[in-house]
């Protein structure tokens, strides 16, 4: 079983990589699949690479579904880290 999970841009490197976070742990992606994103964006992201580009209010109401089943950690309490593929 495979899980996208759906996350915000913090900061783009250049047109192909940016900076996203899950849960205040930063991961580098690549961006080579999808156009048209900015910082503040959500992305669905899987094996290190953004797939698409997903509306506000569905990433938001998706990311409150996976901390109420304990899929993801609050921000405040995960430590913050980054990570390059």
């Amino acid at each position: 079983m495979c899980l996208a999970i759906p996350v915000r841009i913090m900061e783009k490197k250049d047109d192909e990589t940016a900076i996203v976070e899950l849960s205040g742990v930063r991961h580098h992606v690549s961006l080579a699949l999808v156009d048209d994103v900015a910082v503040g964006d959500y992305v669905i992201v899987h094996v290190g690479y953004a797939l698409s580009k997903l509306d506000p209010a569905e990433a938001e109401a998706t990311l409150t579904m996976m901390r109420a089943a304990g899929l993801t950690e609050e921000a405040s309490t995960a430590q913050t880290a980054e990570r390059q593929p």
